[in-house]
């Protein structure tokens, strides 16, 4: 008898950052001492007949949303079915973003792996157990935190003597059309002069630059540092192939984009443009572990890496099992405050900055299915009311 999904239960729940506010716009997190953020999650289970529930801890308001909309059809399927089910909802969902796919399809892998007991990635074929990480920054900030040239690069100083071999910039952010560009390019120097010998450097301004002319002059002063990548630079929204085209075109920093747009054919047509040097893949924005799979698949058949975003046990399991890849983000990390990871893992897994080993490396679980343990009672003690069920 195969086994059978009999009940799908979503619960939001919230968790405070301390010393963590957002900037003037208020959208990127920035360092601010006395704030307190709330944020806000989901936790996901999926019950079958076999006793075994697959888990996943993640997601967004949007994606659960999508979630409501096909959940139903999955009550009463083979859980092990992912690649049919993830046909059906990827039609289902045709008209949105499939945002809500990534934390089902995890779910389902989880569920796999303990029902096989064997960790995640020696289901997908495992390549390597230990995952060299880079420090991912908050966003610049005003407040006696990250918030100039020297802090960065005292902050990569430190980064570097923990062991990390990369440093990635999350520059300054906000509202004005007339952004200091000027204190961005200062930053690129600093840190190159500073580190630049001994780590590899990344710069992700996150859409922020006004214009295409702003990110190229940034760009350049990537070149001149060696950077070995850069990120999403202006506000396009990371999705314009043509004009992330062009700017490949001027620089010799390498383009890392793709983490805006969703799914399998956007990936694949912005490799085909010529339009990234990098591919991005996010487990739940690019539904699922299935979902980035086949994404480095494509990367690969391009002759090109692809580079997992944010740190998780999913994107964990993922790059195990990916030979083209390079680096696992360790994000977001800060002199003076807290990694925004929610506290929801009993065990040893960790992804603050002190993850990392010696050797800057962090460990694959290697437990079955996801191979976290989830604070369950954590989560319904903090639980915002906001529960779905469905069977």
């Amino acid at each position: 008898m195969s086994p059978t999904i009999t009940r799908i239960e979503s619960t939001e729940f919230a968790y405070s950052i301390e010393d963590v506010g957002t900037d003037e716009a208020g959208f990127n997190l920035v360092y601010d001492p006395g704030e307190t953020t709330e944020r806000k999650l989901f936790a996901l289970q999926i019950h079958t007949d076999e006793g075994i529930t697959g888990e996943y801890v993640g997601g967004s308001s949007p994606g659960a949303a999508q979630i409501n909309m096909f959940a139903d059809y999955l009550v009463g399927k083979n859980p092990l079915d992912r690649e049919r089910h993830w046909s059906e909802i990827k039609r289902a969902l045709r008209k949105y973003d499939r945002m809500g796919m990534g934390p089902i399809d995890i779910a389902l892998w989880d569920f796999a792996g303990k029902y096989y007991n064997a960790p995640i990635h020696e289901l997908l074929g495992t390549y390597r157990e230990r995952l060299p990480a880079y420090a991912s920054t908050y966003q610049g900030d005003e407040n006696g935190g990250l918030d100039s040239p020297e802090a960065f690069a005292d902050f990569a100083e430190e980064c570097r003597d923990r062991g990390f071999p990369g440093f990635k910039v999350h520059g300054w952010g906000g509202s004005d059309a007339s952004r200091d560009v000027d204190r961005e390019i200062e930053t690129v120097h600093a840190i190159g002069e500073r580190v630049g010998d001994d780590m590899d450097l990344m710069l992700d301004p996150a859409c922020e630059y006004e214009t295409w002319a702003d990110a190229l002059q940034v760009g350049k002063a990537c070149d001149e540092q060696d950077f070995f990548w850069y990120e999403d630079p202006y506000r396009d929204g990371g999705i314009s192939q043509h004009g992330h085209e062009k700017l490949n075109e001027r620089l010799d920093t390498p383009i890392l984009q793709t983490e805006h747009v969703r799914g399998l054919e956007p990936h694949t047509d912005f490799v085909a443009n010529g339009a990234t040097d990098f591919v991005r893949a996010d487990p739940e924005y690019d539904a699922g572990i299935t979902g980035c799979m086949k994404i480095a698949s494509v990367a690969e058949g391009f002759g090109l890496d692809v580079e997992y975003h944010a740190p998780g046990p999913a994107q964990r399991h993922c790059f195990a099992a990916t030979r083209n890849s390079n680096y696992y983000e360790l994000a977001l990390v800060h002199p003076d405050a807290k990694n925004s990871t929610p506290p929801v893992y009993e065990g040893g897994y960790s992804d603050y900055i002190d993850a990392v080993d010696d050797d800057g490396t962090v460990k694959v679980p290697d437990e079955p299915g996801l191979g976290v343990e989830y604070d369950w009672d954590y989560i319904q003690d903090n639980a915002t009311g906001s529960i779905h069920v469905y069977e």
